[in-house]
């Protein structure tokens, strides 16, 4: 372990892949990553999309790589974790940040947005966790964070797949925790609450939801991004090497109430 709090914190000679980074919580985990002295690999559906972030990680004096694809294909996934691996030459940090949402009452919900939202929610952050976790049990360890969601507690409103897909990224969590925690891979989930991005826009331009949101809400407000960082420069850490198979919930006090 290193000898202060605060080296525990550090990241220098680590190198991490984040998905679904070119916006939003991805992109403010990936920066803080980089700011905490990691190279990053960040992922998107689209190489134009993810130059803002790279650009943000290469003036912290980091190494960014952008990888374009999109994960719910397997084999398109495994290339990219392939590729990053050969490019960094290991992978200490893996985050599963890509995620969709689609919203329809349950009824009408149809089969097409049902399988895209757990083929990119839930079967991309298996296939990743999979791949990553092979590398990391031959180089003796590494850190494997997931995004959960408020919807891995509770079912929520015309979100059916994407709370299940949660719900599963949950037990997906805890489930690789009891695998590998003794192999030197720590498993763990950020829990998020509303926080203003593309993902909630719908909500937060919905007045009535946003007021019955925002009166349940004992921070006061939406979250932003950035708020983001400390939870995951934590998880990647040696600062939580003993936290595993944990749910850290980010909500401003949402689950409190």
């Amino acid at each position: 372990m290193p000898e202060s709090v605060m080296q525990q914190f550090d990241l220098t000679g680590k190198y991490a892949l984040v998905t679904g980074a070119s916006t939003g919580l991805g992109r403010a985990m990936a920066e803080a990553l980089a700011e905490a002295g990691a190279d990053v690999a960040v992922n998107g559906r689209s190489a134009e999309r993810l130059q803002p972030v790279c650009d943000t990680i290469t003036a912290l004096g980091r190494k960014a790589l952008p990888v374009a694809c999109d994960v719910s294909d397997r084999d398109a996934a495994e290339a990219m974790v392939k590729t990053v691996n050969e490019t960094f030459g290991r992978i200490d940090i893996l985050v599963n940040n890509a995620g969709v949402q689609r919203r329809h009452k349950a009824e009408d919900f149809p089969v097409e947005d049902w399988h895209e939202v757990i083929n990119v929610n839930l079967n991309a952050v298996f296939y990743l966790s999979q791949a990553v976790g092979r590398l990391m049990l031959k180089q003796g360890g590494g850190k494997i964070i997931n995004t959960a969601s408020l919807a891995s507690f509770s079912g929520g409103i015309t979100i059916p797949a994407y709370a299940a897909s949660k719900g599963a990224v949950g037990q997906l969590t805890k489930a690789l925790c009891n695998e590998w925690a003794g192999r030197n891979i720590n498993v763990n989930a950020i829990a998020p609450g509303y926080f203003r991005t593309d993902l909630t826009q719908k909500l937060q331009d919905d007045p009535g939801r946003n007021e019955e949101l925002m009166a349940r809400m004992p921070a006061g407000d939406w979250g932003v991004p950035e708020q983001m960082k400390g939870a995951v420069v934590f998880l990647a850490s040696e600062a939580s090497t003993y936290v595993n198979g944990h749910l850290l919930v980010v909500d401003g006090g949402w689950m409190a109430r």
